[in-house]
């Protein structure tokens, strides 16, 4: 498995007939992989072109997912928008849905009730309660609550005619008496709900954020969903365990007792998706715990697997390897932030670990679950570039909250509102995110590759036009972000640049392709499909010095990685890998997001990459969650 690969439920050998890759994508939107389920429902398609089941559950993924653009690109795409079916035209609806609980203000009022007009149109024809009731919030989204209110009132008659006994019909039951504002007469729909999804925690999630958003309309406390709370996710991590009789942060004795307080802190918890690393000591220890409670596992290591269990398993001593390959077995994903060698850079077991807690915060927005962070730590800065008080920092400025065992066992709980004891300034752990680890060899950095669509087309009398407009637009945006540019380069219409972190990366990419957008091609006497595309990258990179140039730059895997990605980018987009949306939902970034598009294939033939597209969002939009 290369970097971020997984162990897919379906391998890329198979060949299914449309019905058994429907049951798989259904599975995985059940566990609320909503990412795995588009992509297994991308590969059945490939094998099953035009087939409307599988070409509807991708697109109701991609939606789930939050990646509303895209869901609605695909929705065009497919030729879904002329089919008359009620769960496809519901599913035009959804979308025309999210787009308005994007807005704000009157413009979410405006399309809130564009959106019900097209529910009610649904409802009109198939007389089902599924569009009624989505109808029926809209209608009060959109401030009209009269008609809010009749239509839930229909949807009650239409339930209690149909006496269905489902999830989605006592979820719905509970929505409308939300929307006649009567919480009392809903909880007892809600303990239905809660006793019927059968697992479907991608359903949960969809529910909950829609009640949600009734609750804070109508003033009605959001407590009440708490029936409907899905499974958890976490972050794992800890320090590893020294060699019996040898000193340490956390001493081989203490493992046993440290094991009993780990079991009791899991105990009685719902974790269901659980991140993190599997270094002999604690991370083992939390693994082992989780995986008997329930949880999946998905370990994210630093690089290629011996070398990792030759450094950060087998000195531990005897036995811990055998765990650490019992349980690489028995997870679910098993991601290598890198395939590059360790050569003694301490900079990549940070990067990894900021990865997995990018990983987990993705996990928990898709999911809309709680999210913490489950440590074992002596509370001592760290020793060097990398380490447990540092990834203990890194997740404390997150504001979501942490569970710390101490090597005696002591067990203290931080809400998302406390603060851990005071950060060393002296330590490494307060440099910012993706910066430069002192003394190792590689750092972290964002990187951008982009060329212009149609610049092969230019004659020669145009090209000094484009040379002063379009070349000048790029860098007039990249000087006005310069304090965060460490490199920049450009031959033709190509450009290269490496960034601070990803928040940086992403705040320059877009302002790039604004650039681009506001120039006027033609009066410039320049052809109108030039346009520009953009992919971005964060990882581990080694500063070197190019003696052809004479300038420092940067060499690696990671920067040939990103260059493979902008050739696979749409014009006018910015395409951005796992890792660097994962970098950016840790790092807080308002104002940005990442919608998925899909596993593809980078640019020769340098393997398939989880690609996301970035783009801005409004800062006043409505969050469920701060995650």
């Amino acid at each position: 498995m290369g970097p971020l690969g997984d162990k897919s439920p379906l391998n890329d050998t198979d060949s299914r007939s449309s019905q058994a890759w429907l049951e798989a994508v259904k599975r995985e939107e059940r566990r609320g992989e909503l990412l795995a389920a588009f992509d297994l429902a991308e590969r059945g398609l490939a094998e099953h072109p035009g087939q409307l089941s599988l070409e509807h559950r991708a697109v109701l993924a991609l939606a789930r997912a939050g990646a509303t653009d895209e869901a609605a690109s695909r929705f065009s795409e497919y030729g879904l928008d002329v089919i008359e079916d009620e769960d496809i035209e519901a599913l035009g609806a959804r979308i025309a849905k999210d787009f308005a609980l994007r807005e704000v203000g009157e413009e979410r009022r405006v399309r809130a009730a564009r959106a019900a007009e097209r529910y009610a149109t649904v409802f009109s024809r198939t007389g089902g309660y599924y569009p009624a009731i989505n109808a029926a919030t809209l209608w009060s989204i959109a401030g009209d609550r009269t008609r809010a209110r009749e239509l839930a009132t229909v949807v009650l008659a239409l339930l209690a005619h149909e006496a269905e006994d489902s999830y989605y019909a006592a979820a719905t039951e509970a929505e409308a008496y939300l929307l006649l504002d009567q919480p009392e007469a809903a909880e007892p729909a809600l303990g239905r709900a809660a006793a019927r999804h059968g697992g479907d925690y991608g359903a949960l999630a969809t529910t909950r954020r829609q009640l949600r958003a009734i609750c804070e309309g109508l003033a009605i406390d959001p407590g009440l969903l708490r029936p409907l709370a899905g499974p958890g996710v976490v972050y794992f991590c800890g320090h590893r365990t020294a060699s019996e009789g040898e000193p340490g942060r956390f001493p081989a004795d203490a493992a046993a007792r440290c094991s009993a307080s780990i079991a009791n802190v899991i105990r009685g918890r719902s974790i269901g998706f659980a991140y993190g690393a599997l270094a002999g000591g604690a991370d083992i220890l939390w693994a082992e715990a989780l995986l008997a409670h329930g949880s999946e596992l998905h370990i994210v290591l630093p690089f290629a697997l011996q070398e990792f269990i030759q450094t950060s398993v087998a000195p531990c001593g005897p036995g811990w390897t055998d765990r650490c390959e019992r349980l690489l077995a028995a997870a679910t994903h098993v991601r290598y932030a890198t395939d590059d060698a360790f050569l003694g850079d301490d900079v990549l077991f940070r990067y990894a670990g900021e990865l997995a807690m990018g990983l987990a915060l993705l996990r928990s927005r898709y999911l809309d679950a709680e999210v913490w962070q489950l440590a074992l730590w002596d509370g001592a800065p760290a020793r060097g570039e990398a380490g447990t008080a540092i990834d203990v920092a890194t997740w404390q400025r997150t504001r979501h909250p942490a569970t710390i065992v101490s090597p005696d066992g002591t067990v203290t709980t931080y809400s998302d509102q406390d603060r851990l004891p005071a950060e060393n300034p002296s330590s490494p752990w307060n440099e910012p995110l993706g910066s430069t680890a002192r003394r190792s060899r590689r750092v972290v950095r964002a990187m951008l590759f982009g060329d212009i669509k149609g610049f092969s087309k230019l004659t020669d009398e145009q090209l000094p036009t484009f040379a002063t407009r379009v070349l000048g637009a790029i860098a007039e945006v990249v000087e006005s972000h310069q304090e965060h540019v460490s490199y920049r380069n450009t031959w033709g219409d190509a450009i290269y640049l490496v960034l601070a972190d990803a928040a940086t990366a992403a705040s320059c990419a877009l302002d790039l392709q604004k650039a681009m957008s506001a120039i006027d091609f033609a009066s410039e006497g320049l052809p109108g499909q030039l346009a520009l595309r953009l992919g971005g990258h964060l990882g581990p990179v080694f500063p070197t010095y190019d003696p052809v140039l004479g300038t420092s730059g940067f060499m690696g895997s990671h920067v040939s990685r990103t260059a493979r990605i902008e050739p696979v980018t749409p014009p006018g987009a910015v395409y951005v890998t796992e890792a660097f949306a994962a970098a950016l939902i840790l790092g807080g970034a308002r104002g940005l997001t990442c919608d998925y598009v899909g596993h593809m294939s980078a640019a020769k033939s340098y393997g398939r990459l989880r690609m996301y597209r970035l783009r801005r969002i409004n800062d006043n939009t409505p969050s469920h969650r701060d995650n």
